[in-house]
């Protein structure tokens, strides 16, 4: 199971994210936490990671490829994981595939978690935390008994400096310009499945599970299926590869051999052509040494013929 979650600032894939790693027991990859995870380690990717992040810049595309690579290689993320917070533009998601195409571990889903943009502005402007507890009120969806104030320990909650409307409705649009597109991206490949994140928690994750179990379930199935038929016929492939193999080197030998016996044939055809010819030259020559005897020997009774007649 290898899902991509995509879904705006306050779209509540975060939290859904969790409840699904709890359901199917796999990894939830965060980009943030994985980062801050390898800067700790002081691995070579982690020091470029934490370098780039102190300094206040964005993290390059092939540090982080780099990181998730080696996160994916745990014993953990063998059987699937949701990754959260990656990609988070068109490039990367190519790179991604790239990288995972390589990996032979190819994303099955995209998963959107859909809300609508003033529900966003209420879901983060509203938010408001208890600093001791790290519960979470929302002035608009979940308020405190008394405003302002825990429940719990009646102590004032905290409203974060990024949480205001200027600063939330700046994060959106950097969605909608950067992200927004993956949507496209992976609707074209096939991939896309969206999910009204609107409704109890209960029901979005019921919705998110029902879509998973109609997509990846079945796929999951038949991919494991054949994975198992790829073990078992192994020693048979190996058996029939090496039969091959040595058919093939077989045919060479005898090729090279009969080419071998040819050239031979050819060396001694041309040899006894050589021969013959000089026997033919030799006997030419012998019947000219003797035609040219026998003409001295026609002269010479010619000459003695006309010395008696005188």
């Amino acid at each position: 199971m290898r899902i991509v979650l995509l879904g705006a600032p306050g779209s509540g894939k975060g939290t859904q994210a969790k409840l699904l790693i709890e359901k199917f027991k796999i990894s939830q990859i965060s980009t943030g936490d994985i980062l801050r995870e390898e800067g700790k380690a002081g691995t070579e990717l982690g020091r470029r990671a934490k370098a780039a992040m102190d300094a206040g810049e964005l993290v390059s595309d092939d540090v982080v490829l780099g990181i998730i690579q080696n996160r994916l290689t745990r014993p953990d993320a063998k059987g699937g994981f949701i990754l959260d917070g990656f990609p988070r533009n068109i490039p990367q998601a190519q790179a991604l595939d790239a990288m995972m195409a390589r990996l032979g571990k190819p994303l099955q889903l995209a998963l959107l978690v859909d809300v609508d943009r003033e529900v966003l502005m209420k879901r983060l402007t509203g938010r408001r935390i208890a600093p001791s507890s790290g519960t979470i009120y929302n002035i608009y969806f979940k308020p405190p008994r008394v405003p302002g104030r825990d429940d719990e320990t009646g102590e004032v909650l905290h409203h974060r400096a990024d949480d205001n409307e200027e600063a939330v409705r700046r994060r959106l649009e950097v969605y909608e310009h950067q992200s927004a597109p993956l949507v496209s991206y992976y609707k074209a490949q096939g991939k896309l499945r969206t999910v009204r994140g609107v409704g109890s928690i209960g029901e979005i994750f019921k919705n998110i599970c029902d879509i998973i179990e109609a997509q990846i379930r079945p796929l999951a199935v038949a991919m494991s299926r054949a994975e198992a038929a790829r073990a078992q016929s192994t020693p048979a492939r190996r058996a029939e590869a090496l039969l091959v193999a040595a058919a093939k080197k077989a045919k060479k030998a005898a090729a090279k051999k009969v080419a071998k016996m040819a050239k031979k044939r050819v060396a001694k055809k041309a040899k006894k052509k050589v021969a013959k010819k000089k026997v033919t030259k030799k006997k030419v020559a012998k019947k000219a040494k003797k035609a040219k005897k026998a003409k001295k020997k026609v002269a010479r009774k010619i000459r003695k013929k006309a010395r008696k007649t005188k």
